[in-house]
């Protein structure tokens, strides 16, 4: 099956006139530069690359007919997601996992969140007894690589969608998604909470945080760790209220992409 989208992309630079102190420039409550290209791969019914910075993550949704055998006759249909990192992805190489024959923990870990963030967004059952498949394959990664992941896994979804309407029983008409969902990643460094850290920034952090959204501004998972001093609570609100402004803007740059005409890019901001 073949996806009949064609490619746009939205550029949401950094913020030059509104530069700060962090290792990169940017302002605490400043993303790094976000780039979604849509339809990135000819053959998966939805696909996106998506850039934070230097965090790349191409996500592939597939479209199958059918269900997993223990939700045959349910009426109700199935979202799932494999997440992997390409062995040049870092600074040095990683072995596949698929050629030492055990998936690590983490791979499990970050491939179940993903599923799990885009099921918060999609009515199963309006789906119908059809499943579609996210693989999000880093490329790149400088940190956030499973924030990336759900932000752009949710822009191949909402095509793989499109698609099963145009191509499948499901009516055109029928609302599956029924929110938008993005991720990104907080921490606390020298007692300041920044939003959306890279790499140099998320291995100094005394508390490090990712953070799933939906577009309406509620949550589908919290993941915070200190790796040092134990954080309080106002130090958790500021976080929090950092992520939530931080997937505001992702969810609109989603937004943004979808809205596009076929073959026509979207303009940066």
């Amino acid at each position: 099956m073949s996806a009949d989208t064609s490619s746009t992309s939205t550029d949401i630079p950094t913020r030059g006139a509104d530069a700060g102190d962090r290792v990169d420039g940017r302002t605490p409550e400043q993303l790094r530069e976000v780039r979604i290209t849509r339809g990135w791969l000819d053959h998966a019914e939805g696909s996106a690359l998506i850039e934070f910075g230097r965090t790349r993550v191409l996500c592939a949704a597939t479209f199958t007919e059918g269900v997993p055998r223990w939700k045959k006759g349910s009426g109700s249909g199935w979202v799932t997601a494999e997440y992997a990192m390409l062995p040049r992805s870092t600074n040095t190489r990683s072995s596949r996992e698929s050629v030492k024959g055990k998936i690590g923990g983490r791979t499990h870990e970050i491939s179940r969140l993903i599923g799990r963030s885009l099921r918060a967004v999609i009515d199963l059952e309006a789906l119908g007894e059809n499943t579609i498949q996210l693989d999000c394959d880093v490329l790149q990664a400088d940190g956030g690589t499973r924030t990336a992941a759900i932000t752009g896994a949710y822009v191949a979804l909402a095509d793989a969608v499109a698609w099963g309407k145009k191509h499948t029983a499901i009516p055109s008409a029928r609302t599956v998604l029924t929110d938008t969902v993005s991720a990104v990643s907080v921490g606390i460094i020298d007692g300041r909470p920044l939003l959306d850290l890279e790499y140099r920034e998320d291995v100094t952090a005394g508390t490090d945080m990712n953070v799933v959204v939906t577009g309406g501004g509620d949550f589908v998972e919290v993941q915070g760790t200190a790796e040092g001093a134990p954080f309080d609570r106002h130090e958790l609100n500021a976080l929090l209220d950092l992520a939530v402004r931080g997937c505001g803007e992702l969810a609109e740059i989603q937004r943004s992409v979808l809205e596009q005409e076929p073959g026509r890019p979207a303009e940066g901001r």
